[in-house]
């Protein structure tokens, strides 16, 4: 069966920075967009960074630009989130998905496919 499987997540400062990634298995990932969102408590889970099947395209979230950056390796089933200056509004639980079909919609949660069990993120001010 298709399992999407974060790692990486845990406590760091504000101002730090923490990498993230999803491993994939049971599925031909390289024909999945995949996506990261997060989730805070009380709050929707929001879309984050998304990424095409080549990995040539990729796409942010306003709050993400300019400090995370997503990126895939096909060849080991692989999706990673680079993060960087975080900050405490970033402290959530960061899930992976993938989505099939193609590039688009892929700030919509509904969309996707697949969901990682996620992975926590606590930024401490």
């Amino acid at each position: 069966q298709v399992q999407l499987v974060e790692s990486g997540g845990g406590l760091v400062q504000a101002g730090g920075s923490l990498s993230v990634s999803c491993a994939a298995s049971g599925l031909t990932f390289s024909r999945y967009v995949m996506g990261w969102f997060r989730q805070a408590p009380g709050k929707e889970r929001e879309f984050v960074a998304a990424i095409s099947w080549s990995g040539a395209s990729t796409d942010y979230a306003d709050s993400a630009k300019g400090r995370f950056t997503i990126s895939r390796d096909n060849a080991k089933n692989t999706v990673y989130l680079q993060m960087n200056s975080l900050k405490p509004e970033d402290m959530a639980v960061y899930y992976c998905a993938a989505k099939g079909g193609y590039y688009r919609d892929y700030a919509d949660f509904r969309r996707y496919d697949y969901w990682g069990q996620g992975t926590q993120v606590t930024v401490s001010s």
